[in-house]
């Protein structure tokens, strides 16, 4: 009888959604004096770190997860949930620059992917801004839903930009099938994880220390016998 490997238990993934305020680092620690306020400051679990990137003047969303290939998987820009932001840009939106947004339009690192736009009324559940965001009494503003599939340093906001439109204010609204949903600036709570891909499922089995234990198993794998069950490894964290 074929000898079988036992399977190390799974261990769970643990996903954080965390509505991020405006002038927070999305990391732990800071090394500029004075140092700027980061996620240290609001109780987050240990061991998560964050999936994706969110600016330093921006607000909403940020994914945090104990899983490396989650977050390096959210985190690329081949990952291909869409992000949707609410921004609060200056002037008026006009048919035209909507249509170059949702075609795509060329930055100084290259072309942009189509995305989704939409003008809308000012959300009510959207608290004021704290600071204030500082705008012109003579020039009307106006909010944009934008939803994307890339992650570019600053995008958006190049983006908006790019048409003649400033942002004034960007809060990010859902990231994939996940949204702030009644969050306060400030708060979090834990969400059910994704389930990955079995490449990177996550067990309680050691990973290799060394290259040549690594090695030492691809020979093992090579030498075994049809039917024999190979265990289940932790991902390359």
């Amino acid at each position: 009888m074929a000898a079988v490997y036992p399977l190390a238990p799974r261990i769970p993934t643990m996903l954080v959604a965390f509505h991020k305020p405006m002038n927070v680092l999305c990391q732990f620690t800071d090394r500029s004096q004075p140092p700027r306020p980061t996620l240290a400051g609001f109780g987050l679990p240990k061991g998560v770190y964050a999936a994706g990137r969110l600016d330093f003047d921006s607000e909403g969303l940020l994914l945090l997860t104990d899983d490396g290939a989650l977050v390096a998987a959210i985190g690329s820009p081949k990952f291909d949930w869409p992000k949707t932001y609410l921004v609060q840009v200056e002037g008026t939106p006009t048919d035209e620059a909507l249509q170059r947004l949702r075609d795509g339009l060329v930055l100084n690192d290259g072309p942009t992917k189509p995305a989704g736009v939409e003008v809308i009324e000012v959300p009510a559940w959207l608290p004021p801004r704290v600071p204030p965001v500082r705008v012109r009494q003579t020039v009307p503003d106006a909010w944009l839903r934008l939803v994307i599939r890339e992650g570019r340093n600053r995008q958006v906001r190049r983006m908006t930009a790019g048409v003649g439109l400033p942002t004034l204010r960007l809060v990010r609204e859902a990231i994939g099938p996940y949204t702030l949903d009644g969050l306060a600036a400030g708060q979090w709570r834990e969400v059910p994880a994704p389930e990955p891909p079995a490449r990177h499922r996550r067990s309680g089995a050691p990973r290799a220390a060394t290259q040549s234990a690594r090695a030492g198993e691809a020979r093992e794998r090579d030498q075994r016998p049809p039917g024999l069950i190979r265990p289940w490894k932790r991902d390359g964290r």
